[in-house]
């Protein structure tokens, strides 16, 4: 396969000597003549273990070269990828001033051209900026953007120092488009990657590296603060998260990473408070395990102020626990929701199949008591109540029960989701919505 690659910096290099040496014929395109003259006398443009080793390789065999003629590169190519770099504004935006430039250049050279091209984004950019790209081949070029050419999404997980590792061996290979002619090219440019190969939305392929990053970020800092902590208390941190990270089933998993509604019971918060406790009778400051509690409590902002934007007086809530096939409303989360709209006047309805007040016993029942020790007067004996009852049915917990109450909803009626409910076809109800989807 042809394809030439627009931006010889560290993307740009990396990817140019690691796709030749998938057996792609690459012509790196840069402005900077030294970038181009190290490329075209076999020597990388970046300082990155085994990629000089690689450029020299595979520039002998003939399948590398690089050019500043962007006109050509795009005719004698079949896919064009954008690797020019996004560097961050003085109010912390991007300047995609590069990318849009690029775009023009690939506009220009589509003119003198027949057959089909895809238009790869590799750069790490913000959401929308595919559809903007799209906009300015398409204007530029005269050419229909489904039909002549196609932008896609396909972020890189490159790491400095593993680089070259990291593409022959990445987690998954994304591509966000709707094109089918495109997925079935890329496809074969990325034929000898082993790696699941994922087409999902633009969108999603667009801010997924914000997000990778955000959460690698957010890890080093845990790690630290807890580092900080042991430190004070002679513990051996590193054999402490050896041991943490071996937890493949809670700790390092999916569980617990999707969107939904706060966090409550009896554990969580009682033993992140704990946790603070030590640190501040150590004297230290953990600014991050801090901000939980505050972030939490702001998740039911969010969700009181969802609710009260559905403008519906008669409410009903599917589930009061803190989570389904339990009891415990400790520390529920939907509690205090449900105290606020009280509060202001809400004719609300409960059903909990796990809940009946009058055999709350212990701390459950003193808790519930203390909390809200009205709250049995809405509580209902059978979903029905709820159905016949409400105008917007909140989904608080994820019982296999409520699968099947939400099929005999009418449409009319608002379904506020905080559980991502295993339903299906929920999305395509009228009046579904979920608290982040």
């Amino acid at each position: 396969m042809n394809i030439s690659i627009f931006g010889l910096g560290y993307v740009g290099c990396v990817s140019i000597g690691c796709l030749a040496k998938n057996g792609h014929r690459c012509i790196g395109v840069d402005l900077n003549e030294v970038k181009v003259d190290f490329i075209n006398s076999g020597r990388a443009s970046i300082i990155e273990k085994e990629i000089d080793i690689i450029i020299s390789q595979q520039y002998q065999a003939g399948r590398i070269s690089a050019t500043a003629d962007f006109l050509n590169a795009v005719k004698d190519s079949e896919v064009s990828i954008i690797c020019v770099g996004t560097p961050s504004t003085n109010n912390g935006h991007l300047n995609l001033s590069a990318i849009y430039k690029v775009a023009e250049e690939i506009g220009e050279g589509l003119k003198q051209k027949d057959t089909f091209h895809v238009v790869v984004i590799r750069s790490t950019v913000l959401p929308g900026t595919n559809e903007k790209v799209n906009h300015i081949i398409q204007n530029v070029s005269g050419k229909n953007g489904e039909k002549h050419f196609a932008v896609v999404s396909n972020p890189e997980f490159l790491r400095e120092g593993t680089a070259v590792n990291d593409y022959f061996n990445p987690p998954y290979t994304l591509i966000g488009t709707t094109n089918q002619r495109a997925v079935d090219i890329l496809k074969q440019m990325y034929l000898s990657i082993e790696a699941p190969f994922i087409v999902t939305d633009i969108k999603i392929a667009e801010i997924i590296k914000y997000v990778n990053n955000a959460f690698h970020a957010h890890k080093i800092i845990f790690a630290n603060e807890i580092g900080n902590i042991c430190k004070k208390m002679e513990i051996d941190s590193h054999k402490l998260m050896d041991i943490f990270c071996m937890d493949t089933k809670l700790n390092i998993s999916p569980y617990y990473l999707k969107p939904g509604f706060a966090y409550g019971g009896s554990c969580l918060p009682k033993d992140l408070n704990a946790l603070k406790t030590i640190a501040h009778d150590h004297y230290v400051e953990c600014p991050a395990l801090e901000s939980i509690q505050r972030s939490n409590e702001f998740q039911k902002k969010v969700v009181l102020e969802q609710i009260l934007q559905f403008e519906k007086n008669k409410i009903g809530f599917l589930g009061l626990s803190f989570k389904g096939g339990t009891d415990d409303l400790r520390n529920s989360p939907i509690l205090d929701i449900i105290e606020r709209l009280l509060g202001k006047g809400f004719d609300i309805r409960i059903y909990d199949q796990n809940v009946h007040f009058s055999e709350l016993m212990g701390a459950n029942r003193e808790y519930i008591l203390k909390k809200i020790p009205y709250v049995s007067k809405f509580i209902v004996e059978t979903s029905a109540e709820i159905i016949a009852h409400a105008d917007l049915i909140v989904i608080v917990n994820k019982e296999k029960e409520f699968e099947t109450i939400l099929t005999e909803v009418p449409e009319h009626k608002i379904l506020y989701d905080l559980v991502n409910i295993d339903v299906p076809n929920k999305h395509l109800r009228k009046n579904y919505t979920g608290i982040a989807w």
